[in-house]
């Protein structure tokens, strides 16, 4: 499937690796018509990834390697144009309430195409990070991985309201360092009900569920999110697009067969992909569409090989 609408790169992000234009390039090889630059937004000193506090990183630097992050971005998209459609866009971490302050200050400083709504901290801890992480936010939401589901799914639903984006990240992120994955949580009654409301909420405002293959190499058996919240937001009249969330050169479009086969099994016989209205505003969000795309039309394209 030629397009990626979710990556990161070690140039601009301390958990990946590999330099933007790397990716990039590799992107270009495998074909992709739209390939999406979405590294993660700066945070305050109290919500640092692990890498930041070791390498000694300030909220000033953290900005200045957006900003880094930002014009490397511009510049690709311009050298490379005549070969790939370049998105340029942020994924969030929505964390606390300053997680809003800085969101709206790259706004009001840059031009994005769009940006990646995801959640990966409960109560302020990171949740698909190390497993002590895990267990610390399991603990705040009260004991119980059924409660952390249920906070979890609460916290999104508030990041929904507040920003409503575009592409909604690895919707289901929350399995990754569940005990009881195979316990099928998602089905509980009150988790459900809340994956449901969060559901027809990103159709309401008209947003996309993100198919994300970066499960798929950290030996989860289907991409986010689930088949069974996959069709029920396609029975509500949901859209979806395509990730690869990679880190690095070799995670592009990794294990797109096995994410073509998922599209089939689970029914999906059309994706989306971001594509701009017209010229980007000096500041802010441009205004952009989700262009449809038959699955089947696509089943013979390179990035599936």
């Amino acid at each position: 499937m030629p397009f990626s609408h979710h990556s990161h790169s070690g140039q601009f992000c301390g958990h990946a690796v590999d330099t933007l234009e790397d990716v990039l390039q590799a992107a270009i090889r495998k074909q992709l018509k739209v390939y999406s630059f979405t590294e993660h937004i700066p945070r305050d000193e109290a919500d640092f990834y692990p890498e930041e506090i070791a390498s000694s990183e300030t909220r000033a630097t953290l900005f200045k390697l957006f900003d880094d992050y930002y014009h490397e971005a511009c510049r690709l998209r311009d050298k490379y144009k005549s070969q790939i459609t370049v998105l340029i866009g942020f994924e969030i971490d929505w964390i606390r309430p300053s997680s809003r302050t800085i969101i709206a200050e790259l706004l009001q400083s840059y031009s994005f195409d769009f940006f990646v709504g995801s959640i990966h901290h409960v109560h302020t801890h990171i949740i698909d990070g190390l497993a002590s992480n895990y267990e610390k936010a399991t603990i705040a939401s009260g004991g119980s991985e059924e409660l952390l589901y249920r906070d979890y799914y609460d916290a999104q639903f508030e990041m929904l309201v507040e920003l409503k984006p575009t592409v909604v990240g690895h919707f289901d992120v929350i399995t990754l360092r569940s005990k009881a994955r195979s316990a099928n949580l998602h089905t509980k009654k009150d988790i459900w009900e809340r994956i449901v409301r969060n559901l027809r909420y990103i159709h309401e405002y008209g947003g996309a569920l993100e198919i994300n293959s970066a499960s798929l190499r950290k030996q989860m058996n289907t991409p986010y999110p689930h088949p069974d919240i996959c069709k029920e937001f396609l029975r509500i009249g949901g859209r979806f697009v395509l990730s690869d969330d990679s880190h690095g050169v070799s995670q592009v479009a990794l294990d797109y067969p096995k994410v073509r086969r998922f599209l089939e099994n689970t029914g999906i016989k059309t994706i989306y992909y971001v594509k701009p209205n017209g010229d980007a505003p000096p500041k802010g969000l441009s205004s952009c569409c989700l262009e449809p795309v038959e699955v089947a039309a696509l089943r013979d394209h390179p990035s599936w090989a």
